[in-house]
C-alpha cells in the first residue's frame, strides 16, 4: 500500500509497484464449489455444524478434516415434515436463484486517525458501532483497548454495510508511522469492490396443504455464497422463510459456502429477501391452486402467540394477524386494477431483530433542560427515540431533552446499531437512566420536606406529597435548587436489554409489466406493519419507506455483474442502477400498533422487515399481470423478455 500527500502523488507510487500473481482456476457457484473435485479456496477452512463460528475461519493445524468450500451447514426442522407431506393435498415446490446486490449507502467508508506521541490513538469515523471500531482497531494493532478512542461521526447510511471495519485500523497505522493525522475515503469503486455485498446464491422450497387451506408441511435447502471468506448470515435465512406461518412440520437447510467473490457482509434483514422470494411465491402459488384469496389464506396460517417457530421458540404476542385484517381492509387491495397487463402482489414477512448491551446517562441542568448521553450509532434517528424516551418519563417535551451520541470514552459500552437494535435497546437505556433520575428527584423532593420519599408521588414531571396537597414542586423547581440541596443530578443505566422485538410486514403493490419490452413498473405501493409502540410514527414511516425501496431495487434492477473471473463489471453508481424518484410511487404507508410485551414501552424493530417483501410481492403482481412466475433475480426487462418468450415457446 501506499500513503501520500495527494491522491495523485500515491497513484503514481502504485503505478511503480509490480505484482505477479500466479492465476488459479476460479470457483464462482455456490453449489458447483460444494461438489467433489471443486477447487478448493482454503486448504484448512474451518467447517461447523450448526451456529458455532470461529474467529479466522482455519481449522486447527492438527485438523486433518478433508478440505471443504462450506464453512457452516444449518438444520433446523421441527415436527415430522414427511409425514407432514404425505397428509398434504397440493404441494407446490420451485427452485430460486438471487445474485448479490450492495447496500447502497451515499457516504462511502471514511475515517481519520491521530497517533499521539503519548501511544494513544483517536479515531474519527462513520460506523454502525464505535465500540466494534475500538476493539477491532486494538485487535488488530495489538494494543489493549485503553490506548484507542473513537469518535462517531455522522453516518451517510449503513444497512449494514458499515458493521465492517475497513479503513479504520489502516488509517491508525499510517498515523503512527508517519506521525501526522491520516484520512482514508473510499471511493465508490472500492466501496462497491473492497466492501460487502449481500450473498447471491440457490434456493430450493417446497409447501403443502390440504384443500381446506391447512399448511402441514414445509421444506427449504439454502445454498449461498459467501465470497472468498466465510460469512453469508444464512441461518438467519433458514429461520426466515416459513416464519409467519404457524406449520406444524417444517424442516429447513442452509449452506455457508466460500467461492472466488467479494466478501459479503449483512443488508439490512440479512438474506431476509431471498428468503421472503422463495416462501411468499410459494404461498401465493399455493393459495392460487386452493383458490383462496391470497390475504385470506395467510389469515388462515397465520402465527400467533404461541406459534412454535422452526428454532423451536414460541412467539409472544405479535401484529400479524392485525396487520393482514388491516391490508385486507385497506383501499388499494380492494381497488379495481384498471388496465391490461397489470398485476396485484401481496407478500409478507417477519424480521425477529436483535438486542444487546447498551448504555445512556442523563444529566439535569439548573433551567429543567435535560442532557442525555448515549452510545448506540445513529442511523435512523434512534437518538430522537432515545430522548423521546426520556421526556416521556420526565414528563417533559423531547424538545428540552439534548440528545448526543457519546465516544467511547464518555459513555458505557453500548453494541452496534444493527438489527434494528438500537431504538429497542438504546431506548430502554434512557427509560431506566431516566427513572434513575426521576428516583433522584422524589429523594430531593422529601428532603425538602422532610418526609419519607414513600409519600412523594409523581404525575406529569410534577412531585408531590401523597397527604398535603401543599407540598409541590415541579422538576424544573426542583432542578433549579439541586445544588443547595445535594448536588448535581446525574441518571445512569446500562444493562443487557433482553427479549424479543418480531416486527411483521405486509406489503401490497400494483405493477402493470410492457410485454414488449419486459419492463416493469410500479403504479401503486402499500406497506403495512406492526412497530410494536410508534415512539415517532414520521421516523417509522421513514423506514418502511426505505426499506420498501431498496427492496424494490432488489427485485427490478440491482445485482453484481461479473466476468468469468469473478471481478465485478458494475461498480459505479452510473452502472449500478439503484431504484431513483422517478422510478416509484408514493410509498403508502399504515402503521399497525401492537405493542411488544418485552420492552417497557412496547417497541419492536422498525428498519429490518420493511425490506423482505417487496421482492416476492412484485414477483406474485408479475404473476398475475402474465401469468408467469419469476425466480430470479433482477427480474429486469430482459429477464422478463425472457420468462414471456419462453411461456409463448420461443425461449
Amino acid at each position: 500500500g501506499v500513503a501520500a500527500d495527494s491522491v495523485h502523488t500515491a497513484e503514481q507510487a502504485l503505478s511503480l509497484i509490480e505484482v505477479d500473481y500466479e492465476v488459479l482456476t476460479p470457483v464462482l457457484d455456490g453449489k458447483e464449489a460444494m461438489e467433489p473435485g471443486s477447487p478448493i479456496l482454503h486448504d484448512r477452512l474451518f467447517h461447523s455444524e450448526g451456529e458455532f463460528f470461529r474467529p479466522g475461519g482455519l481449522r486447527d493445524e492438527d485438523d486433518d478434516s478433508a478440505p471443504t468450500n462450506i464453512a457452516s451447514h444449518f438444520v433446523f426442522e421441527i415436527g415430522d415434515p414427511k409425514q407432514g407431506f404425505k397428509e398434504a393435498d397440493v404441494v407446490v415446490e420451485r427452485e430460486f436463484r438471487t445474485r448479490p446486490v450492495h447496500q447502497g449507502y451515499i457516504e462511502p467508508h471514511s475515517a481519520t486517525a491521530r497517533w499521539d506521541r503519548d501511544g494513544r490513538v483517536t479515531i474519527w469515523g462513520s460506523s454502525q458501532g464505535h465500540f466494534a471500531i475500538r476493539d477491532f482497531t486494538a485487535l488488530v494493532l495489538g494494543i489493549p483497548i485503553s490506548q484507542v478512542k473513537v469518535i462517531p461521526m455522522e453516518i451517510g447510511g449503513g444497512f449494514g454495510g458499515k458493521l465492517v471495519i475497513y479503513v479504520e485500523p489502516v488509517a491508525a497505522l499510517l498515523s503512527k508511522r508517519s506521525g501526522r493525522p491520516v484520512k482514508i475515503t473510499m471511493t465508490r469503486s472500492e466501496v462497491f469492490e473492497g466492501t460487502g455485498a449481500t450473498a447471491g446464491g440457490y434456493i430450493w422450497a417446497k409447501i403443502g396443504a390440504t384443500n381446506d387451506g391447512r399448511i402441514t408441511a414445509a421444506d427449504a435447502r439454502f445454498v449461498y455464497e459467501a465470497g472468498a471468506f466465510p460469512g453469508a448470515l444464512v441461518n438467519l435465512a433458514t429461520t426466515t422463510i416459513f416464519a409467519p406461518y404457524d406449520i406444524p412440520n417444517v424442516r429447513s437447510e442452509g449452506y455457508d459456502v466460500v467461492v472466488n467473490k467479494p466478501k459479503v457482509a449483512p443488508y439490512r434483514a440479512p438474506l431476509g429477501p431471498p428468503a421472503g422470494f422463495a416462501g411468499e411465491t410459494l404461498i401465493d402459488e399455493l393459495a392460487a391452486k386452493l383458490s383462496m384469496d391470497p390475504i385470506e389464506f395467510r389469515l388462515l396460517n397465520a402465527a400467533k402467540e404461541g406459534t412454535r417457530r422452526v428454532t423451536g421458540i414460541p412467539f409472544k404476542k405479535v401484529g400479524y394477524v392485525e396487520t393482514l385484517l388491516a391490508a385486507k381492509a385497506h383501499p388499494h387491495y380492494n381497488a379495481p386494477l384498471g388496465g391490461p397487463n397489470r398485476g396485484r402482489g401481496v407478500a409478507t414477512a417477519v424480521c425477529n431483530n436483535i438486542t444487546g448491551p447498551a448504555s445512556a446517562v442523563v444529566s439535569l441542568q439548573q433551567d429543567g433542560s435535560v442532557g442525555l448521553v448515549e452510545g448506540s450509532a445513529d442511523l435512523a434517528g434512534s437518538r430522537t427515540a432515545a430522548a423521546m424516551h426520556v421526556a416521556e418519563v420526565l414528563g417533559i417535551t423531547a424538545e428540552e431533552v439534548h440528545p448526543t451520541v457519546g465516544d467511547t470514552d464518555s459513555i458505557g459500552y453500548t453494541a452496534i446499531s444493527a438489527g434494528s437494535s438500537a431504538v429497542y435497546k438504546t431506548g430502554w437505556a434512557s427509560f431506566e437512566a431516566a427513572r434513575d433520575l426521576q428516583r433522584q428527584l422524589a429523594a430531593r423532593a422529601a428532603l425538602i420536606w422532610d418526609v419519607p420519599v414513600e409519600e412523594v408521588d409523581i404525575a406529569d414531571g410534577v412531585f408531590s406529597h401523597r397527604s398535603d396537597p401543599e407540598l409541590r414542586l415541579t422538576l424544573r423547581e426542583l432542578a433549579a435548587r439541586q445544588n443547595t440541596t445535594g448536588g448535581p443530578l446525574l441518571g445512569r443505566a446500562g444493562g443487557a436489554w433482553g427479549g424479543e422485538s418480531p416486527g411483521f410486514a405486509v406489503h401490497i403493490v400494483d405493477v402493470e409489466v410492457d410485454p414488449e419490452t419486459g419492463k416493469t413498473d410500479i403504479i401503486r405501493y402499500t406497506a403495512l406493519q406492526d412497530p410494536g409502540t410508534a415512539v415517532h410514527p414520521l421516523y417509522v414511516e421513514g423506514q418502511i419507506q426505505g426499506g420498501a425501496v431498496q427492496g424494490i431495487g432488489w427485485a427490478l434492477n440491482e445485482e453484481y455483474v461479473t466476468d468469468d473471473q469473478g471481478r465485478m463489471l458494475n461498480s459505479s453508481l452510473l452502472d449500478y442502477r439503484m431504484p431513483i424518484a422517478k422510478d416509484l410511487p408514493m410509498i403508502d404507508t399504515q402503521i399497525v400498533e401492537v405493542p411488544n410485551p418485552d420492552h417497557p414501552t412496547g417497541v419492536r424493530g422498525v428498519g429490518e422487515v420493511s425490506i423482505i417483501p417487496p421482492v416476492p410481492a412484485i414477483a406474485n403482481a408479475i404473476n398475475q399481470a402474465l401469468g408467469i412466475r419469476m425466480t430470479e433475480t433482477p427480474m429486469s426487462p430482459g429477464a422478463v423478455l425472457e420468462a414471456i418468450w419462453e411461456k409463448e415457446g420461443r425461449g
